[in-house]
């Protein structure tokens, strides 16, 4: 056999082999005479020469099943020891035949338990042998390495030993290496009153967010051992219970004594219990019962907060709570507890909906540590930046995985953020004259106006649904790309002309305004979730009418906007070809720019050749409306040769208007006609 821990050598109780794998009989002489040795038959070569061992010979081949129950000599004590057979032994290191103490590991105590092996406890509390080790006695665990080795030396039983490098478990906290050890404790079993069954059958009335988290903790309920709900702590709730002191037998009036116990505590602590003499609640039977000095998991104890939370405080709402949050870790902690003490007592799961999120790494994927010096501190990102970047940050990312942050990072999130912030501040701007009561109603609008207005109700549709589904990263994704796509760099961008050149009181700059209004509603409460502070502080700059009394944007309510359905639908196919082309334009007017062909857009007129289909669609729309979306002086459509599209830019014809800068004839005045009618006015 092969161990990285010598030091339970003692309390080797079999040898486990795997019984499917092949094991070879090899003769050998590793320095104690010829003597026939088993191994893992794809082992023997590489064990050979870790040996050092030149010279073998292999004469038989079985599996290991056929191995089960063959007695062996334990290697120092004079008793026997069987093999039995599991599937943990692997390939991955040491012979193929598995030293196993049930006292201290979860794999040899369980495959030990399939063939009633139990625990023989050689090693005490203190870490310490105890007389039973024999010679081993009163050694601690830590320095027992070398006795061992050498009491295997002396019995002829230690074939090659080295120092090398593997894992080993530690302490979290301290860093010291663990001791397994096998101890009586107190379990809640998952079968005998079918808590497991109902378990399962509670997780599928439950939303899980993501949804993998079901399948996850489905399969943890499925092979999820007994609940081991014991601790020996010197702090934490105790388990209030009274054994027999020879047959640990638990009192026969243990529910009642426990409701004792709890009453004792509720009036004077956690303490009252472990100050407590047996006698005052015990009487006669004192001398017979122990107290039970052990702590509760803490896993129980939150675990049971839908107990001492919700349902003793009726101002929280309700039971079950609406969500459980954590990280994706606590499928295994908090939400498992929460889910088996709720079913054991009510027969219901404690939430409607879990919502699981990973953890927060640096930009490079790694963990955040102190020494690898990548700890950003939100404090000082708030300091610098603001709170709503944090906010911004992460309603950015998709809390499914890992979510990575830098300082990279938060310098995009802060210019995403100042794009959105500036859509507000357009939107404040250019509404400073109008009144709710000037707004024009949607059928009067004109089409692109009309387009807006069901681009809206669309963001507020999406945005609505995904805040349900809690997909923030998609909330987030939807508004920027709505400021930064849909409005900077198209509608907000063509209305400009209207807003700064056309009549203050026309109803073109009006239709403009109240899509403007819409658009500040909508949105200012469509991020208020996330952006709480920047949406207050638009809220407040907001002109009281649009507020309607209401003090605070997050006591406004959620927008709502009504566009009739089939023109919102004929709008949506109509300006998909509509933006095709205009970025096409874009792309060839940038070419002209370039190549110093003009300066500003409006000094270029634009020839659009196009297939039948394209064309008739751009017909409908009107070459000065065409002109506005794509803020040239003129545009002409022409059929395409090849079906193809193209762009070709010209220079503007007439003259550029001083106030609007199109290219126009001009009057006497020295204006286009639209800006000295406005003007005389």
């Amino acid at each position: 056999i092969w161990t990285t821990t010598p030091w339970t050598i003692p309390a080797n109780q079999a040898v486990s082999l795997n019984p499917e794998l092949e094991y070879s009989l090899v003769q050998v002489d590793a320095g104690q005479g010829a003597e026939r040795m088993i191994l893992a038959t794809e082992m023997v070569e590489g064990v050979m020469a870790r040996w050092g061992i030149e010279h073998f010979q292999v004469l038989a081949h079985c599996k290991g099943a056929d191995l089960e129950h063959l007695k062996l000599r334990h290697p120092v004590y004079d008793r026997q020891v069987p093999v039995i057979l599991g599937d943990h032994v692997s390939l991955d290191a040491g012979t193929g035949a598995v030293h196993t103490a049930p006292d201290h590991g979860m794999e040899d105590f369980e495959v030990g338990k399939a063939y009633g092996i139990g625990t023989i406890s050689l090693v005490q509390a203190d870490g310490t042998y105890t007389s039973a080790a024999g010679e081993f006695a009163g050694v601690h665990v830590y320095k027992a390495d070398g006795p061992v080795c050498e009491a295997l030396q002396r019995e002829g039983k230690l074939v090659h030993s080295e120092k090398f490098r593997h894992s080993y478990p530690h302490c979290w906290r301290t860093k010291t290496p663990l001791i397994y050890r096998a101890t009586p404790q107190w379990f809640i079993s998952m079968d005998k009153n079918n808590l497991r069954a109902d378990a399962l059958d509670a997780i599928k009335g439950v939303r899980w967010v993501p949804s993998w988290g079901q399948n996850r903790i489905e399969a943890m309920f499925e092979q999820s051992p007994d609940w081991c709900i014991s601790r020996q702590r010197t702090w934490g709730v105790p388990i209030t219970l009274f054994v027999h002191k020879e047959t640990q037998d638990l009192h026969p009036d243990t529910g009642a004594l426990i409701e004792k116990a709890a009453q004792a505590i509720e009036k004077d602590g956690i303490d009252a219990w472990y100050d407590l003499n047996p006698a005052d609640l015990l009487g006669s039977d004192a001398d017979q019962y122990e107290k039970v000095t052990d702590t509760l998991d803490v896993w129980f104890d939150s675990g049971v907060t839908h107990e001492s939370v919700l349902r003793t405080r009726p101002e929280l709402g309700q039971f079950p709570a609406d969500m459980y949050l954590e990280g994706s870790d606590q499928h295994r902690g908090w939400f498992q507890s929460s889910l088996l003490t709720s079913v054991g007592a009510y027969d219901e799961a404690p939430f409607r909906t879990v919502l699981t999120h990973g953890f927060i790494v640096d930009g490079e994927g790694r963990k955040m540590s102190k020494s690898l010096g990548n700890v950003i501190s939100p404090a000082d990102v708030v300091e610098k930046y603001g709170a709503d970047i944090i906010r911004l940050w992460a309603a950015s990312a998709d809390y499914g995985q890992d979510i990575s942050v830098s300082a990279e990072i938060l310098e995009r999130t802060s210019e995403a953020y100042r794009r959105i912030r500036n859509t507000f501040r357009f939107l404040l701007g250019n509404i400073f004259d109008f009144e709710p009561g000037e707004a024009v109603p949607f059928d009067r609008m004109p089409e692109l106006d009309q387009w807006a207005m069901t681009s809206l109700a669309g963001l507020v549709s999406r945005v609505g649904a995904s805040y349900d589904d809690w997909k923030f990263h998609q909330v987030y994704r939807a508004i920027y790309d709505y400021c930064v796509t849909d409005l900077s760099a198209f509608y907000l961008d063509v209305i400009k002309d209207r807003l700064y050149a056309d009549d203050a009181d026309s109803d073109s700059r009006r239709s403009a305004q109240t899509v403007l209004a819409e658009m500040l509603t909508a949105l200012v409460r469509l991020v208020a979730p996330i952006l709480s502070f920047t949406a207050e502080e638009v809220w407040r700059f907001m002109p009281e009418p649009l507020r309607e009394g209401v003090e605070s944007v997050h006591l406004a309510g959620w927008p709502t906007l009504e566009v009739p359905q089939a023109r919102a639908a004929e709008l949506a196919e109509a300006y998909g070809v509509v933006l095709d082309v205009r970025d096409e334009v874009m792309k060839a007017l940038e070419e002209a720019r370039n190549a110093k062909a003009i300066g500003k857009s409006q000094e270029a007129r634009v020839v659009v050749k196009a297939a039948e289909d394209v064309r008739s669609v751009l017909a409908e729309r009107g070459t000065e409306e065409l002109a506005a979306m794509f803020i040239v002086s003129a545009v002409e459509i022409e059929p395409s040769t090849d079906g193809l599209l193209s762009v070709d830019v010209l220079p503007a014809e007439g003259e550029k208007c001083p106030r609007c800068w199109n290219y126009r004839p001009l009057g006497a005045s020295g204006l286009c006609a639209r800006c000295d009618d406005v003007v005389t006015r």
